[in-house]
């Protein structure tokens, strides 16, 4: 199945815009998704491999120093590390898995009216959205993507499809900017910092998760109240790049509360410090801290 499923990816992107313009494919929402990360593709993640992202894996592929050929190859694939892999359809997928198939996931669950981050990282949001289409579709409802779960997916639904326009309030190059710009200001890994920003909202501005995290670094209200507080001693106002600097600032503190060890304190920023030092890094939150990481030196 898995050579099956690379050939499809691989033929779509290449066709002729005109064609590819026709078909939607979960797979191509993947790919987006990836490039997106990597800023070569600012389109919706609508599983449409049209000229728009046929020219997003080009600009990609001569950013990495690739034949730009706009088709999607297993070296392409491995340019973008984590969220190159693995294709849709290969694992189980369950809370704390990362990676292209996860895109996917989301696209569909987005698909089928579900509020859920689309950037490749099985949150508890999208473990809540997938147990509520299991509920939909008479499965058990245990919030884990087997057999018969992705299955359902290839299904009609008794649900109205839907297109999915995954466009943040601020442009993802104007995110970027400003996590770049943050990071700077307070001394932080570039890198580091926009990792965490992908991990936790894929660039997207909008989003509030049920616990009230919002916006590109998922900002807790405790954890806000915090910085103001403790760290700035100041109010930062509710904007996309008051979020991003809040959460810059908590990184920093992070890092110097754990003596600059990236790994405890990106566990402490996961699971929160007082856990860490309390219980130790349980094992999601060291799935998250590796996936961070590995994004870092993919330079998203």
């Amino acid at each position: 199945m898995r050579r099956t499923l690379c050939l499809a990816v691989f033929l779509l992107v290449g066709l002729p815009p005109a064609t590819a313009s026709a078909r939607i494919s979960p797979q191509a929402a993947g790919l987006q998704v990836a490039l997106r990360a990597y800023g070569t593709y600012l389109g919706p993640i609508d599983g449409i491999a049209g000229p728009a992202t046929v020219r997003g894996v080009r600009r990609f592929q001569q950013r990495v120093g690739l034949h730009v050929d706009g088709r999607v190859g297993r070296a392409t694939r491995r340019a973008f590390g984590p969220l190159g892999r693995p294709l849709f359809g290969t694992r189980t997928l369950r809370r704390g898995e990362f990676g292209w198939d996860v895109s996917v996931l989301q696209f569909l669950l987005a698909r089928r009216g579900e509020l859920v981050p689309i950037d490749g990282f099985f949150d508890a949001q999208t473990e809540r959205a997938l147990r509520h289409f299991q509920r939909s579709r008479h499965l058990a409802a245990d919030g884990i993507a087997g057999n018969r779960t992705l299955t359902a997916f290839t299904r009609r639904s008794p649900q109205a499809v839907r297109p999915v326009l995954v466009r943040a309030t601020t442009p993802a190059a104007q995110v970027r900017t400003l996590l770049d710009y943050w990071a700077v200001h307070y001394n932080v890994d570039r890198k580091l910092v926009r990792a965490v920003a992908w991990m936790e909202s894929g660039f997207q501005t909008n989003l509030t998760s049920a616990a009230g995290a919002w916006g590109v670094m998922q900002i807790l209200p405790t954890t806000w109240n915090y910085v103001e507080t403790v760290l700035l001693g100041h109010t930062v106002r509710r904007t996309a790049s008051g979020n991003i600097r809040v959460g810059v600032l908590y990184l920093r503190q992070l890092l110097r509360e754990f003596a600059g060890d990236e790994r405890k304190a990106l566990a402490g920023w996961y699971q929160g410090p007082a856990s860490v030092r309390k219980i130790g890094v349980l094992r999601e939150t060291k799935v998250f801290v590796a996936n961070v990481l590995a994004l870092r030196e993919t330079s998203v």
